[in-house]
């Protein structure tokens, strides 16, 4: 009997390449936390790369936000599928880690830039900016392309 093959590839330069790109076009995504008692809850949010992190910017009114502050755990769903053919086939990734808060004034501008109707409300004192600080990401490429790539990969 054949020993099963790893469906997950080694991590490559391409792998890499692919992942930082598709970190670096996201402005929005999936976001899951962990509501009590241990239910997960999933929020699509604004999202904005932030050196192999992202930002995401988030009131304190909302059910995520209230999850995030008692356990910080996250895993975040990024790649939108292009608007033909199956979008199963298209890349995307999921990262996982811990979310801390990050500092809302300094990266007004890097926001603003990247989102711009956000002036509308960037200021509102409910809103924090919070850093999603990846530990493990799940790169899945496409059909027969999926890798496992660290925080350092996506650098």
């Amino acid at each position: 009997m054949m020993p099963k093959r790893d469906p997950v590839n080694t991590t490559t330069d391409a792998a890499r390449t692919l992942a930082r790109s598709i970190l670096d076009q996201t402005r929005f995504g999936a976001l899951s936390v962990i509501i009590d008692p241990g239910i997960p809850y999933v929020a699509r949010v604004a999202m904005v790369p932030d050196n192999g992190g992202l930002l995401t910017l988030i009131s304190t009114l909302s059910t995520h936000t209230k999850a995030m502050q008692k356990k910080p755990d996250f895993a975040a769903l990024i790649g939108e599928p292009k608007t033909k053919g199956d979008p199963l086939t298209h890349p995307r990734m999921t990262i996982m880690g811990t979310a801390e808060v990050a500092d809302k004034a300094a990266n007004k501008q890097r926001w603003l830039d990247a989102i711009p109707k956000a002036k509308l409300y960037y200021d509102f004192t409910d809103f924090r900016l919070f850093r999603l600080q990846p530990t493990k990401i799940h790169l899945n490429g496409g059909f027969g392309k999926a890798y496992r790539l660290s925080a350092d990969d996506i650098r």
